[in-house]
């Protein structure tokens, strides 16, 4: 009782900027070091060839589809958690958090069996040369197999967010992040004794740094998170419960599976152009990747204490939170738009960028890097707030209607031209219009559920 109440003080009763600031910094940092591992991933394949780094482009598509249902899972466990905490319901609490589990568990196997029965194909229909197809095939292969990692260390990041444990969450991160790293260069390379494994290499260690980061976060759910009983003595499985955890990370897995859908397409289009522009758009991804993450962690921050205080109905909190949350994603994407405008090259060299990569994507970072700062509103709106409220049909609309109704359709048309220079202003134009439409649904949301409390 002593351990809920304290974290009851910290997110009902701390000042709004400290409380953030404490809880979104070890998310931020952790997330940051998830980018950085993600990004000497491809750096070290790039080193092979860029048909390696063209076959881990083709192949990220499908591995962030794993990572959408892993993190909706850990989202909707979280956010229904925290909800509870808030209401002090304890016996709920540990029994959200073994639903989790099991839910994690089947989704694994599912995965596993897709990818066993349907990787060949996937790589196959890419319609690439012979030697990215055999690249990609391997890679996807090893990710979906063995994604046992991803679902059960997102899960735990996720319980140690919800109960405000923010520090070990950043260790865990970092922790799977870290031997990742260490072991790129031996497994692809086939450093001190190790085979040569190239593509695969980066898979293997992908994979064994989710499996460790999974192990240390439960770890530290089972001796630091007091809040949460992981007993399955009197465990009852509800049907209701699944539906929350569902009903709340539906978005998170809707709209991340959307935009791999719209990568898929993205790449498709770009096969005109050549492989150096399906590798230059890859390549810049990670950087967008590394740009968003920061916003992500304080969105995800964000969650936590709407989630808490809307159980709590302390709507002054939740308004000052919105607010201090956007403006402090707002300034950390200005200093990522200009370091890509600043330094497109030097990001690209990194790579080992061919003449015709750099070509393509010294604007193209430029150009789509505009975006970033105008889809600030939307990603604080859509991961902080609608997702807490549960209003995932919100979530999913504007996320299908950015993407599918406004991105592609324009990136196809403005493709055209022949002009791929013209064709990345899509971006711009599609964060644009869903940044002033969710802006008009958040202040809608904030007058029918967030006044009233």
């Amino acid at each position: 009782m002593e351990d809920i109440q304290v974290n009851e003080n910290k997110l009902g009763t701390m000042p709004i900027d400290k409380l953030l600031l404490e809880m979104a910094i070890p998310m931020v940092i952790s997330m940051l070091v998830q980018s950085i591992y993600n990004i000497v991933d491809s750096m070290f394949v790039a080193q092979l060839s860029e048909d390696a780094l063209t076959a881990v482009s083709l192949a990220f598509p499908v591995q962030n589809i794993l990572i959408a249902f892993g993190v909706g899972i850990g989202v909707g466990s979280s956010a229904l958690l925290s909800r509870f905490l808030g209401e002090n319901n304890r016996e709920r609490v540990g029994s959200v958090a073994i639903h989790g589990i099991v839910i994690a568990g089947i989704t694994y196997v599912v995965f596993a069996l897709l990818g066993l029965l349907f990787t060949k194909n996937y790589a196959l229909h890419q319609g690439q040369n012979p030697v990215v197809t055999e690249y990609t095939k391997g890679y996807l292969y090893i990710v979906t197999i063995f994604s046992i990692g991803i679902f059960f260390q997102t899960l735990a990041e996720k319980l140690l967010q919800a109960t405000s444990l923010t520090k070990y969450t950043m260790i865990t991160q970092m922790s799977g992040a870290i031997l990742n790293i260490i072991l790129d260069p031996i497994l692809i390379f086939g450093l001190f004794g190790f085979p040569r494994l190239e593509v695969k290499g980066a898979a293997i260690a992908t994979v064994i740094g989710q499996v460790f980061g999974a192990i240390v976060g439960f770890y530290f759910n089972k001796t630091k998170n007091h809040d949460i009983k992981f007993t399955s003595k009197r465990f009852k499985f509800h049907g209701d419960i699944v539906k929350q955890i569902f009903w709340i990370g539906l978005p998170t897995i809707v709209m991340n599976t959307i935009g791999s859908l719209v990568v898929f397409a993205l790449n498709t289009i770009l096969k005109n152009f050549g492989s150096s522009a399906i590798a230059s758009y890859g390549v810049m991804f990670k950087f967008q990747s590394f740009a968003f993450l920061p916003v992500f962690g304080i969105s995800n921050a964000l969650t936590t204490i709407v989630s808490y205080n809307y159980g709590a109905k302390k709507k002054d909190r939740i308004k000052e939170s919105i607010g201090l949350s956007i403006k402090s994603s707002f300034v950390l994407m200005a200093i990522a738009v200009v370091i890509m405008w600043l330094f497109p090259k030097q990001l690209l060299a990194m790579f080992n960028a061919t003449d015709n990569m750099l070509e393509i994507g010294v604007p193209m970072m430029r150009i789509v890097s505009l975006s970033y700062l105008v889809a600030v509103p939307a990603i604080v709106s859509v991961g902080g707030v609608f997702q807490s409220l549960g209003n995932w049909q919100i979530a999913i609309f504007q996320s299908f209607l950015r993407q599918f109704i406004i991105l592609i359709p324009i990136f196809n048309l403005l493709s055209k031209t022949g002009s791929l220079n013209v064709a990345w202003w899509a971006f711009f134009i599609a964060e644009f219009t869903n940044s002033i439409l969710c802006m008009f649904i958040l202040r809608k949301e904030i007058k029918t559920k967030i006044d009233i409390l």
